[in-house]
């Protein structure tokens, strides 16, 4: 008689527990941007983030809370050594130094040793860079090879859309200052030295990146405030520009703008500090973005911080982000009419109101949990590659 088979015994697979913390390689980690993507309270419903700090590029062994640049978890060697010291490897800023092919080599390792990559998509065009195709040859490595993305505005989503056929998740640029200095702000825009100082146009004109084009600009800002009652232009130069041994600025420009008026203001002084930058454009009723090329814009997100306008330039997608007074200014040249209106609106709508200290929290507390939530997925392997034409 034959033996009998023994039935097969099936058992149901359980599913990977859901993990109470992630552990992500945040680049980097000590910008204000990424700082503020940590909740303000703890959600117990949502897996706890910890972020490893960034190593310090004068001695990798060691951490730093201040000097992240050049970013060390951007070499292989590093993910390597450190790969069971986080989940997933989370990119920002700070690959502007770092060819496309040193960025594949990174890739490559994060594939190999099975870490998830997540890039949010800040600059679509490099400020930094006068010419847009090394950035591009980049975005060209890093787009396709993310496992998910995420960008601040639809604007952005869209073009990536357009040129990678890859979905990115919009996810809104968190506040820049911090909150107790915004209390501080908010409560000294209501003292009556406040409301009653005249209306304050400002640009900073600082050492300048390709992608800025302050001069340009000067002519038209000196003639919209002219226009307009009670209203100043206080210009912020750095010595390397108006000092005496700057020579980057045209003499009859800077004669015009020196010469005694009272409604153009001009200060040479070095970099602001943190501290000093809030006061600054606190002081501020207006704001303009000197940009000829750009995509988004963490200035425009202090600015609204404080109760700060802000007059941008048509070009990125600054409209996109955040209400501003919009003129017409790309790589191709500025609209002077469309900025003196720009200005003349912001001046009819003065004074405009700061983002409410408790709206901010609640965006923190919201931008967490959608961070977890993409580790969560990135790491179950749920929105791995999730193409546009899949």
């Amino acid at each position: 008689m034959p033996t009998a088979r023994r039935p097969v015994r099936t058992e149901r697979l359980a599913r990977p527990r859901r993990p109470d913390r992630i552990k992500v390689a945040s680049v980097p980690a000590a910008h204000p941007y990424v700082r503020h993507l940590s909740p303000v309270h703890e959600d117990s419903g949502t897996p706890r983030v910890l972020r490893l700090k960034d190593p310090d590029p004068r001695n990798p062994s060691r951490v730093t809370l201040s000097k992240w640049w050049p970013p060390v978890m951007l070499e292989p060697s590093w993910v390597r050594r450190h790969q069971a010291e986080f989940d997933v490897f989370h990119l920002h800023f700070g690959f502007d130094g770092h060819a496309p092919d040193q960025l594949a080599d990174l890739v490559e390792t994060l594939r190999h040793v099975g870490k998830p990559l997540v890039h949010t998509v800040h600059d679509l065009r490099s400020p930094r860079q006068a010419e847009r195709e090394e950035h591009d040859a980049r975005l060209d490595v890093l787009i396709p090879a993310a496992d998910a993305l995420i960008t601040l505005t639809p604007g952005a989503a869209a073009e990536i859309e357009e040129r990678w056929g890859r979905q990115a998740l919009v996810l809104p640029h968190p506040h820049v200052v911090n909150l107790t200095t915004m209390e501080r702000m908010h409560r000294r825009r209501q003292t009556p030295d406040h409301s009653h100082r005249p209306f304050t146009v400002g640009l900073r004109v600082s050492k300048p990146r390709p992608g800025d084009d302050p001069f340009t600009l000067l002519p038209a800002l000196i003639r919209a405030v002219r226009a307009l009652p009670g209203a100043i232009l206080q210009v912020d130069a750095h010595p390397d520009v108006l000092g005496p041994s700057g020579g980057r600025l045209d003499a009859d420009l800077a004669r015009q703008m020196q010469r005694s008026d009272h409604r153009v203001r001009v200060r040479v002084r070095e970099f602001f500090s943190d501290a000093q930058l809030w006061d600054y454009l606190a002081g501020l009723d207006a704001s303009v973005l000197p940009y000829r090329f750009g995509t988004h814009s963490s200035w425009l997100e202090a600015c609204r911080d404080v109760g700060t306008a802000v007059v941008a330039p048509s070009c990125g997608y600054f409209a996109d982000q955040a209400p501003v007074f919009r003129f017409g200014m790309d790589d191709r040249g500025l609209d002077e009419d469309s900025l003196v209106d720009a200005i003349r609106r912001a001046y009819e709508q003065w004074p405009v109101e700061p983002v409410p200290v408790e709206d901010r929290i609640e965006q923190r507390q919201q931008l967490a949990a959608a961070h977890a939530r993409v580790y969560l997925d990135v790491l179950a392997g749920e929105s791995a590659r999730d193409r546009v034409d899949s």
